[in-house]
């Protein structure tokens, strides 16, 4: 029997030559893969007027004769990803788009696939006006290329959107680092100031019979777990630059359990998920952070109560502000990395059981605003010591009052960025309408 090609392959292959066409036509290079191909069909490739930027985008082509998509509209369709093309793709090191050609009316449609392993969602909603793959998208599609994680990432300003942040703080620690022997290791240790008559502080850190901390222990409850004949004050800088690894690391401990003490009154440390975020005071209760923008007083609900649609009175759950802290030592200089995110409870306190999908549609639905305005707040709050220690300068009768030790953080760090970055660039689509109460522009000026 000779051999026959199926229409589904014939299909395929026009498919793949129109979206590269298509690509070729924006600008952009397109080099199509293997027949052994197993869920990337192509590479396309940034280029500016010409010149290749070696910025690439993975591209899965899924092409049709005729038909209608699923849940098709004058305005809208769906499109529900294969598990094992969405397992393949969150390994990608590249953003990932699915491209959506129709011969019958040429019609090209484009959407990125969330590599988020957070994210469940397995369905793509596509905008017929916003996700025409044409010259339009052209920046968008670069956007997807511009790095969101790392040493940093650029927020890009609302308005021109040539001045942006970045998410790192610069850190001015403490001058002294306070050492001493002790016979006691870590849980040890806890266990021992948790039964003591004082309040228990966790601002240090022990390795190898050595304790570590910024604080003098001999004037708190650590004089208990240490031996006193033993402390010592040495120099920061002696672990803070020490060449080898592994006292870096040591050190980054050390400035995670200082961060978590110094912000013990206001946000709670989850393990699980390794983030701060900010406590409720009451169940079922908002709490607001009010604070200086950049021109203007501003304020934030930074812990937000949301009613059930369904059982009216009750709440279906709460959302509290968050950030994942990291430390970089870049040159000679450190940094805290703030990652923005949200922590989900059901009252306040209680973990929420499916936090996994609500933090998918809260990520949807933020933009650079968002984005910009919580590494604004987060500033803005871990500096509150800092501005109210200015204002009380020189306290009663102008006596000084010596402050317990602590890490002190300036601005975020601005850059000036020859092109815009598109606000699709940073959000992850339009916003819904049960959420129109929020107005993340109120975070900053």
């Amino acid at each position: 029997m000779p051999k026959q090609l199926t229409a589904n392959q014939i299909l395929g292959e026009i498919g793949e030559n129109a979206v590269r066409g298509r690509f070729l036509t924006i600008g952009f290079q397109f080099d199509g893969r293997s027949r052994l191909e197993a869920g990337i069909d192509g590479i396309a490739e940034v280029m500016d007027k010409g010149q290749p930027l070696a910025r690439m985008i993975a591209v899965q082509v899924k092409a049709t004769d005729s038909g209608r998509y699923a849940s098709e509209t004058d305005d809208s369709f769906t499109y529900l990803l294969r598990r094992q093309d969405l397992e393949y793709w969150r390994g990608s090191n590249l953003p990932v788009i699915v491209v959506f050609f129709r011969r019958s009316d040429n019609s090209y449609y484009w959407k990125e696939v969330s590599r988020d392993s957070d994210l469940p969602e397995r369905r793509l909603q596509i905008d017929k006006a916003v996700d025409v793959l044409d010259s339009s998208s052209v920046n968008r599609l670069a956007a997807l290329t511009v790095p969101k994680a790392g040493f940093g990432y650029y927020v890009p300003a609302l308005g021109g959107g040539e001045e942006a942040i970045v998410n790192m703080l610069p850190i001015a620690l403490p001058a002294e680092l306070f050492i001493a022997s002790t016979p006691y290791d870590g849980s040890k240790a806890t266990a021992m100031l948790l039964d003591g008559d004082e309040p228990a502080r966790f601002d240090w850190i022990i390795r190898g019979g050595i304790f570590w901390s910024f604080h003098d222990p001999r004037t708190s409850c650590c004089r208990d777990i240490v031996d006193l004949d033993q402390v010592e004050a040495i120099d920061t800088a002696d672990l803070a630059f020490h060449d080898d690894v592994d006292q870096q690391n040591k050190f980054i401990h050390l400035l995670r359990q200082m961060l978590r003490h110094q912000t013990r009154q206001d946000l709670n440390w989850s393990k699980a998920h390794e983030i701060l975020y900010f406590r409720a005071l009451v169940a079922d209760t908002p709490r607001n952070f009010a604070y200086e923008a950049s021109k203007k007083k501003t304020d934030a609900d930074v812990v937000n109560v949301t009613m059930s649609d369904k059982d009216e009175g009750r709440v279906s759950f709460v959302r509290h502000h968050a950030f994942s802290p990291r430390f970089e030592l870049l040159g000679n200089q450190w940094y805290l990395i703030i990652t923005p995110t949200y922590y989900f409870t059901t009252n306040g306190f209680t973990p929420h059981p499916h936090p996994s999908a609500l933090l998918a549609g809260k990520k949807r639905m933020d933009k650079s605003a968002a984005l910009r305005g919580q590494v604004i707040m987060w500033h803005r709050f871990l500096t509150e010591a800092d501005r109210a220690e200015e204002r009380n300068a020189g306290g009663l009768f102008g006596t000084v009052v010596e402050a317990e030790p602590r890490l002190r953080f300036g601005e975020p760090p601005s850059v000036q960025l020859e092109t815009r970055v598109p606000e699709d660039g940073w959000g992850g689509g339009a916003k819904k309408k049960s959420d129109t109460s929020e107005q993340p522009e109120d975070l900053f000026a």
